[in-house]
């Protein structure tokens, strides 16, 4: 089993190396070994049924739990400050799992306006079919999120920093509202990670990550992380992932698990990189705005260093000639790589309204600031100096 009572405090970046680490090993071993079996041996059928029962600790079947996937589970949810965590086998299924938990026919839900397109299409295309309502506003202004409350709303879903366009969400104002309204406060925490950032700290009660990208930061594995506050909400979503069978596999646990180890080291990386790129872009003639919050003039800038160790390394910037522009741009880099997701060591390139929110219809894209011409960019490890001339000669191209 994991080590999960273990009480030494240990600060995030100890965390990140330490927390999950199996309680006891058969030979001493350093790393988590990879249990790759689908069933575990019971010594005897009164321990069999005690652990059905729930009154015995151990392993039945890989779906309902494994040592490698619990493990990655301990982890994350120590460095979230969270009770204990559930490993999906995508982001997307932790998000669907958290909205089959918590809804039902007749629920309505409140949701940043520029969520990761798939959080929104599944709500709005496939959860709709089932009586779910939801409604799309710019939380960034607590005032959006109050309006749009009714008496059937259940639960608030929040992501901040958002996808793509960088707004921030003040978390404190929005837990205060779903504490005030008797709702469930579900946060996306995948664009900060718990290295930058620990919403249950802040007011919410579940935590949502898509694993690919920073938390395992190689762009070579897919998975999700759902972390509860509480045991009680705990229960409530673990037989829902049981059931509906979205669980993570042990090896691609254990891929993830290598990858948590190095995420401090990464994120300071990139995130420094990122600062160094906005400030370059900002006063680039060819880009015609910058969204990140590490500068000191953004409008989110005071909220997101409230509640932010740092301000990560994802930046939305618009350039001139709209869609046409964005497209010579990314037609001419030679460092960043054209493609979607983010969170790897290598730097990312990709222009979400023909591409990650391609789904969503024009006009609500465009509401949600999601505009044609805006480009977002993962900023990676590599030298900033490199990074910083690949983009001059990217947006040089532009007439």
């Amino acid at each position: 089993m994991s080590d999960s009572s273990n009480k030494t405090p240990m600060r995030k970046s100890t965390k990140a190396i330490h927390a999950g680490k199996l309680s006891c090993t058969d030979f001493g071993e350093i790393s988590v070994p990879i249990f790759q079996s689908s069933t575990f041996a019971f010594p005897s059928v009164d321990d069999g049924a005690a652990r059905f029962a729930g009154t015995r600790e151990g392993y039945i079947y890989t779906r309902l739990g494994n040592p490698t996937v619990n493990a990655l589970e301990q982890s994350v949810a120590a460095q979230e400050n969270g009770y204990k965590g559930l490993a999906t086998a995508s982001g997307m299924a932790a998000i669907t799992t958290v909205y089959t938990a918590f809804l039902s026919s007749g629920s309505h839900v409140v949701s940043t306006d520029c969520v990761y397109g798939p959080s929104r299409v599944a709500l709005e295309s496939i959860f709709a079919r089932f009586g779910v309502e939801a409604t799309f506003v710019d939380t960034s202004d607590p005032a959006n999120i109050e309006r749009a409350l009714r008496p059937a709303t259940r639960m608030l879903f929040v992501e901040t920093p958002a996808n793509p366009t960088m707004k921030i969400t003040d978390l404190r104002a929005a837990g205060t509202l779903a504490r005030k309204h008797d709702l469930r406060f579900v946060v996306d925490n995948t664009f900060a990670s718990p290295y930058l950032q620990r919403p249950l700290d802040h007011g919410a009660e579940v935590v949502v990550h898509s694993l690919t990208k920073y938390i395992n930061g190689h762009s070579d594995v897919v998975g999700g992380m759902i972390v509860a506050k509480d045991e009680t909400l705990y229960r409530q979503i673990r037989p829902v992932l049981n059931h509906l069978g979205g669980t993570m596999d042990p090896h691609q646990a254990w891929l993830v698990l290598r990858g948590v180890q190095t995420l401090p080291i990464r994120m300071d990386r990139s995130q420094d990189n990122a600062m160094k790129l906005a400030e370059f872009l900002k006063h680039h003639p060819k880009v015609t705005w910058v969204n990140y919050p590490g500068l000191p003039e953004n409008p989110a800038y005071r909220i997101a260093k409230s509640q932010m160790d740092g301000f990560g390394a994802m930046i939305a910037f618009g350039v001139k000639n709209g869609i046409e522009g964005g497209k010579t741009v990314m037609n001419n880099v030679r460092l960043f790589t054209l493609a979607v997701s983010l969170g790897g060591v290598e730097s990312l390139i990709e222009h979400p309204a023909s591409m990650t929110h391609a789904s969503m219809p024009k006009t609500a894209r465009e509401n949600a600031g999601i505009l044609d011409e805006l480009i977002r960019i993962s900023v990676g490890c590599e030298d900033i100096d490199d990074l910083r001339d690949d983009l001059d000669q990217a947006l040089d191209h532009i007439g």
